[in-house]
């Protein structure tokens, strides 16, 4: 008897033992199975922030080029320039005294100088409807003339040798002074028939558009040169008359006679005095 109740005692505990085996067993197999079938690649969601999940949710405005908002000023139409017009080299003096092509009726042939004292230019004329037109310096009040001459020959860096006249009148002046940069008479001389007048430049270039030598007509440096190019030697210069009263037969014209009176204007180089060395310009 006591045996066989040891023995069921025995089956009585190994029964709860076999079905707790079970029941793990079965706990492990659906456990197996439910990490079997789930995706491999599946990531946990992250909830976006807000100002992300705002701006993913707003639309996107996207400003159009300024230029095609903003219209375009139409430019103001600038004048056509004059036939010919070459870049002035003298850019010191007043636009209207800029070497120029200029609208100019003329009848004298391609070539001709044509001397306007009054309004200080110098004209060379091109062609029956323009003329290249120069800024120049003239003779003072005493020394204007007019009339008709040819040029004669023509120098480049001319030497200066002031006539007798001017000698009496500034007997300081040099007797001679060699061409070059410093010489009064510039770079270029177009000497005028038989007379002590000439065309030629200045290394005072302030002076043009003003009335200050003795006869002689200057432009500046550059546009001496400009013209000394041009001008063929025999070709016409005509000096306009100042007044009603002037003739083309002015005396002049003719060449200076060392005894005629000191203030005649016949002198082809006048002078401007300075207080510095004494040396002045020839006009």
């Amino acid at each position: 008897m006591a045996k066989r109740a040891k023995r069921g005692k025995t089956q009585t505990l190994a029964v709860p033992t076999v079905a707790r085996v079970a029941i793990g067993a079965v706990a492990a197999a659906a456990l197996g199975y439910g990490l079997l079938s789930r995706p491999a690649t599946v990531q946990p969601t992250r909830k976006p922030a807000a100002h992300q999940a705002q701006a993913s949710s707003s639309p996107v405005y996207v400003a159009p080029p300024v230029h095609a908002s903003v219209p375009v000023p139409t430019p103001a139409p600038s004048p056509a320039p004059a036939p010919l017009v070459e870049p002035p080299k003298a850019a010191d003096g007043p636009g209207a005294l800029v070497r120029q092509v200029v609208d100019y009726a003329s009848h004298q042939a391609p070539g001709t100088v044509i001397i306007d004292t009054k309004n200080t230019f110098l004209y060379l004329v091109l062609n029956d409807t323009q003329a290249m037109r120069y800024g120049i310096g003239v003779g003072r009040e005493g020394f204007t003339w007019s009339g008709e001459q040819t040029v004669a020959r023509k120098t480049e860096w001319p030497d200066w040798r002031p006539p007798a006249e001017m000698l009496v009148r500034q007997p300081y002046l040099p007797r001679f002074m060699a061409g070059g940069p410093s010489n009064p008479l510039g770079a270029r001389a177009m000497y005028l028939g038989e007379t002590e007048y000439r065309i030629h430049g200045t290394n005072k270039p302030d002076t043009i558009g003003k009335r200050v030598s003795s006869g002689c007509i200057r432009l500046t440096n550059d546009d001496v040169t400009d013209l000394y190019e041009r001008v063929k030697v025999g070709a016409k210069v005509i000096v306009l008359p100042t007044g009603p009263t002037r003739r083309p037969s002015d005396t002049a014209l003719r060449t200076p006679d060392a005894a005629s009176p000191p203030n005649r204007p016949s002198s082809a180089n006048a002078l401007t005095t300075s207080s510095g060395p004494k040396v002045a310009e020839a006009q």
